[in-house]
């Protein structure tokens, strides 16, 4: 059976991958901390488990203070922007197949372990989507290595250059899920459903569910991730009021809430994982006018979406 501990194997094999061609890269004056970065995050991945809560702890101070120091951008032996130009115009629409197999699998997957026996014996229907999704992965790779056959480090090498563009934003989900999970187990969430219940009448279907997802696009925008905002938010305003108290479906309630979460992200400068990436990618000069022209350009759509969840939520989260 594929369980977890397979997966973060795999997760932390890959990571390892990038710290050793990262150290080899001598186009990279910084390349010490890159793999010392990469490096950790595969320990993590690789031995988390046997470290303990003090040694993972000491490994996530460490990621932090090598991000400080600063990461550098090397030059992988990949191909040149007018090569994959020539090939994107040569292969056309079908240069998304890769890219749909993920999904496709990650969808089949978690559906085959949840609902059939023979499934539940190969994939771990406790955790089916996250498994599922590393599998669609891999295989959208394999796809690509006999469909295109690119040199054997090609995907290894593209994933260092974009993990070189974007540093060490692209892990800053996780940090912010711990520091929400951090927040839950503190007692915020509980804090913020108090001052919410005192200023705010939780007590109509159509009040909660604005204050829940109002609530979390406020609090993503804040901490720059709904993950982050989610357990704290879901603790003081989705589980207690929107699910226990009106009757709410939990599922439904926090998948959408999830979504409006999705909105305050769109909005706000701390989510540079998301906002920062596409001036890094496209290297423009001046980043932090590129941060608030992606931000200015991002709110119209954040807005209305933010309003279509409250509706939505309204409209299905609760059973006939």
């Amino acid at each position: 059976m594929i369980t977890m501990p397979l997966v973060y194997i795999a997760v932390g094999l890959f990571f390892l991958a990038i710290a050793i061609l990262s150290l080899s890269d001598k186009h990279n004056p910084r390349r010490f901390f890159n793999f010392l970065f990469w490096g950790l995050l595969a320990i993590s991945f690789l031995a988390g488990q046997y470290l303990g809560d003090l040694g993972n702890g000491l490994l996530a101070l460490g990621l932090v203070v090598v991000a400080v120091i600063g990461l550098g951008q090397g030059k992988p032996a990949t191909t040149s922007p007018q090569e994959r130009r020539e090939s994107a115009m040569k292969r056309g629409d079908l240069l998304f197949l890769p890219a749909l197999i993920i999904p496709a699998v990650a969808l089949g997957g978690t559906l085959i372990a949840k609902e059939t026996d023979w499934g539940a014996t190969i994939i771990d229907p406790a955790q089916a989507t996250l498994i599922s999704l590393i599998l669609g992965a891999l295989i959208a790779v394999a796809v690509c290595m006999l469909w295109l056959r690119p040199p054997a480090l090609a995907p290894l090498q593209e994933a260092r250059r974009l993990l070189d563009a974007v540093g060490w934003a692209a892990i800053l989900p996780q940090m912010l899920a711990s520091l929400g999970a951090v927040f839950l187990v503190a007692g915020v969430g509980e804090q913020v459903g108090a001052l919410f219940s005192q200023f705010i009448p939780l007590d109509t279907r159509t009040v909660a569910v604005a204050a829940y997802c109002i609530g979390m696009a406020l609090f993503t925008i804040i901490m720059g991730n709904a993950f982050a905002a989610f357990p704290v938010m879901t603790a003081a305003v989705g589980l207690p009021f929107v699910v226990v108290a009106l009757g709410g479906d939990p599922a439904r309630v926090c998948a959408i809430g999830m979504l409006a979460g999705f909105c305050g992200t769109l909005m706000t400068p701390m989510a540079a994982n998301f906002n920062v990436v596409p001036a890094n990618l496209l290297e423009l000069p001046d980043r932090k006018a590129a941060l608030n022209g992606v931000i200015r350009a991002q709110i119209p759509t954040a807005l209305p979406l933010l309003i279509a969840n409250i509706v939505l939520m309204r409209l299905l989260a609760f059973p006939a």
